[in-house]
């Protein structure tokens, strides 16, 4: 229901996707060594499917609570995902 929280999302959703080869730092370049990483990218693109979902809903009283959540899993994601690779790293030296 906000205009400017919604552009300032919508904005730091295109800006994540430009900052991430920057700041992945991983010993290896696949998820296939990173198990737990492969979880939360199925779990990444489940979120993208409800937000898809969600978006298309109307702005009304469950919907909107839904689509916040959904919008702070998804930014979760990527906070989560270098964290877990960097421990997943440091459990394999």
């Amino acid at each position: 229901p906000n205009k400017l929280g919604g552009v300032i999302a919508l904005v730091m959703s295109i800006a994540i996707l430009f900052i991430l080869p920057i700041l992945h730092t991983n010993k290896s370049q696949g998820l296939q060594f990173y198990p737990i990483n492969q979880i939360l990218f199925w779990y990444m693109v489940i979120i993208i499917i409800l937000l898809t979902w969600i978006g298309a809903r109307p702005v009304e009283a469950p919907f909107i609570l839904t689509g916040q959540i959904l919008t702070v899993l998804y930014f979760s994601y990527y906070i989560l995902n270098p964290m877990i690779s960097k421990i997943w790293d440091n459990f394999l030296k």
